[in-house]
C-alpha cells in the first residue's frame, strides 16, 4: 500500500516542500508511528526538511552530527537501523514529539535509514514511536523496501529544483551563470515576506547591481548581504564586511580606500583598503548611514568609475568591486536634511531591498526559536531543550521591537536561568513564557500594527513630536524614544541598547549628539 502511494506522488508534478512533506505524511501513517522526519546533509549537519509530528520548531533546527550518536549511527549506515526502546543513546527528538504532552518522553521505539541519492549520502529518514516495541521486524523490513522510493522522491525534488534554476539563468539578461555558492550562514524562514525577499535577492544575485538592504535593526541584514554574494557569479571571490558605524571619522577613508606610506603620521608603508581588498568579490558596506559626508564623496566616485584613491597617492587605482550597503535609517530623510548625498544615495538604491521585522513573518519566529534552543542546548551541554505550549504563543505574540537578534538573546538568556534553577543537564528543560520575560516597552505596538505610528503622538506635556524641521522632529523622536526606554531600564544604559536592538557604543554617541549625556 505505501508502494503504491509513493509511486502515485512521483509520476505528479509537484513543488519540492509539498511532494517531501507528503511523503512523510504518508510515512507517518503508513507505519502508525508518532513522528516523521527527512533531514539533509549539510557539512557537519542534518537539517529537517518536512517532519510530520515533531514540534513546529524542530523545522528550524539543524543538529550537529557528531553530538548525536543516533543521527551519525544511520548516517554511516546504508540500511535500516533499529534502536531498541532500552537504548541508551541520547535521542535528538526527546521533548519534540508532538504527541507528548507536559511531560518528558517516555521510552519510545524508534529507526531510520539513509537517503542515498547517485550514490551519495544525501541525508537520513527517522520514525519515532511513543510505544515500545512499534517497530517489529516487519516494519524494519517495509521500511527497506521503501528506501529507493524515499531516494527517488528526494532525486525527482532535487531535478525539479535544477530545472528551475535553468530557467532563471536562461531568463537572465547576461551571458554569465552565477559561481558556486560557498557554504554560509543558513537563513531561516518559511514565511510568505522571507520568501519574497529571498526570490528577490536570488534575481539581483545573478546581475552585477548595487544592492541597498533596508530594515529595522536586528532583521539580519548582513546574512542577507552573504546570499547576494553567495547566488552571485563573484561567489568565489572574497566578500568584505565594513561596519560604516564602527569606523572613527578619523580613520574612515584609510580603512575604506588604503593609504601609501607617509600619508600621515605611523603610515610606515602602503596599505590596501577595504574596498581594494574585496577586487573581484563584494564590498558589504553595513549601516552605511553613517558614513561621514566627505567620504561619502569618494564612495561615489568608487561606484561611478570603478577605481579607488589611496590617502596620500597621486593616482587612482581600478578595482572591480560589487557593492552591496544595508541601512536602517531612511536615507531618504537624510538625503532631505542634507546629512547623505543624493546622487549616492541614487547610486546605492539602484536595487533596493526592504528586509520584513519579525513580527510581520509570521511563524518563521519558532522555526528561529527552534534553531536557537538547539545552538544553546548544544552550547549548554543539556540532553533536550524545548519551548512548552505557553512559550510558543507568548513567542508568537510578542511584537519583537529588536527583531531576530532580541529572540536570539532571548533563548539563551532563558536556558541560562532555567539552568540556575537547577535544572539538570540529564533531564528535558522546557523554556515557558515566564522564563522568556517578553514583557514589553511601555509604548511599543502589538504585534501586526504599525510601529511607525506612533511616531508624531503628543508627549507628556500634550505638545506634539513633531514640530520645526525634519531632521529636528526626528532628533525629537529619538530622544524621547531613549528616554523612555532609560525609564523602562532603570538607567542602565546597557539594557536599554539590548531593548532597542542597537549597540551599546552607538547608542552612546547618539544620546551624547541629542545632548542626553
Amino acid at each position: 500500500m505505501i508502494d503504491r502511494m509513493l509511486l502515485t506522488d512521483l509520476t505528479v508534478s509537484l513543488p519540492r516542500a509539498v511532494r517531501l512533506q507528503r511523503l512523510v505524511s504518508q510515512l507517518k501513517l503508513a507505519f502508525a508511528c508518532d513522528a516523521v522526519a527527512l533531514l539533509q546533509h549539510d557539512g557537519e549537519t542534518l537539517r529537517a526538511v518536512a517532519a510530520e509530528g515533531l514540534a513546529r520548531d524542530a523545522l528550524g533546527r539543524a543538529f550537529v552530527v557528531g553530538q548525536h550518536p543516533r543521527l551519525s549511527t544511520i548516517l554511516l549506515s546504508r540500511e535500516v537501523v533499529h534502536f531498541e526502546p532500552g537504548s541508551t543513546l541520547p535521542d535528538p527528538y526527546d521533548g519534540l514529539v508532538d504527541a507528548m504532552v507536559g511531560a518528558p518522553l517516555p521510552v519510545h521505539d524508534c529507526m531510520g535509514a539513509p537517503v542515498v541519492v547517485d550514490g551519495r549520502c544525501w541525508g537520513v529518514l527517522t520514525l519515532d514511536a511513543l510505544t515500545p516495541g512499534r517497530f517489529d521486524a516487519a516494519a524494519r523490513q517495509a521500511l527497506q523496501q521503501c528506501q529507493p522510493l524515499v531516494a527517488a522522491a528526494v532525486r525527482m525534488g532535487l531535478l525539479e529544483q535544477e530545472v528551475q534554476a535553468l530557467q532563471r539563468a536562461h531568463a537572465m539578461p547576461r551571458d554569465d551563470a552565477p559561481g558556486v555558492a560557498a557554504q554560509g550562514p543558513t537563513l531561516i524562514g518559511r514565511s510568505p515576506a522571507m520568501q519574497r525577499v529571498l526570490h528577490e535577492i536570488d534575481v539581483v544575485a545573478q546581475s552585477d547591481l548595487p544592492v541597498l538592504l533596508t530594515g529595522e535593526t536586528g532583521v539580519g541584514k548582513d546574512l542577507f548581504a552573504r546570499r547576494v554574494h553567495e547566488r552571485s557569479a563573484r561567489a568565489k571571490g572574497p566578500m568584505v564586511h565594513v561596519n560604516c558605524a564602527a569606523l572613527p571619522e578619523s580613520l574612515a577613508e584609510s580603512e575604506l580606500f588604503g593609504h601609501v606610506r607617509g600619508a600621515f603620521s605611523g603610515a610606515t608603508s602602503d596599505r590596501p583598503g577595504r574596498i581594494e581588498a574585496a577586487r573581484g568579490g563584494t564590498v558589504f558596506l553595513d549601516e552605511v548611514g553613517e558614513l561621514p559626508l566627505s567620504i561619502q564623496a569618494k564612495l561615489l566616485r568608487t561606484l561611478q568609475n570603478g577605481e579607488v584613491q589611496r590617502l596620500g597617492a597621486d593616482k587612482p587605482i581600478k578595482v572591480d568591486v560589487r557593492v552591496v550597503a544595508a541601512t536602517n535609517r531612511g536615507l531618504r530623510d537624510a538625503v532631505a536634511t542634507g546629512t547623505f548625498r543624493a546622487d549616492l544615495y541614487h547610486r546605492l538604491s539602484v536595487y533596493p531591498v526592504e528586509v520584513p521585522p519579525l513580527r510581520d513573518r509570521g511563524d518563521d519566529v519558532l522555526l528561529l526559536a527552534g534553531h536557537f534552543l538547539e545552538v544553546n542546548r548544544a552550547r549548554l551541554g543539556l540532553r533536550s531543550l524545548r519551548l512548552d505550549a505557553g512559550g510558543e504563543a507568548a513567542l508568537l505574540r510578542y511584537a519583537w521591537p529588536g527583531n531576530v537578534r532580541e529572540l536570539e538573546h532571548v533563548i539563551g538568556r532563558a536556558a541560562l536561568k532555567l539552568l540556575s534553577r537547577g535544572v539538570s543537564r540529564a533531564d528535558i528543560a522546557t523554556l515557558s513564557a515566564e522564563l522568556m520575560d517578553l514583557s514589553a516597552l511601555p509604548g511599543d505596538v502589538p504585534r501586526g500594527q504599525d510601529r511607525r505610528a506612533d511616531a508624531v503622538q503628543p508627549d507628556a506635556g500634550g505638545e506634539p513630536i513633531g514640530a520645526g524641521t525634519l531632521r529636528e522632529q526626528v532628533d525629537q523622536v529619538q530622544r524621547h524614544i531613549i528616554e523612555r526606554c532609560l525609564r523602562a531600564s532603570e538607567g542602565n544604559w546597557a539594557v536599554a541598547a539590548r531593548r532597542l536592538g542597537v549597540d551599546p557604543s552607538n547608542l552612546h554617541k547618539l544620546a551624547h549628539r541629542l545632548g542626553l549625556k
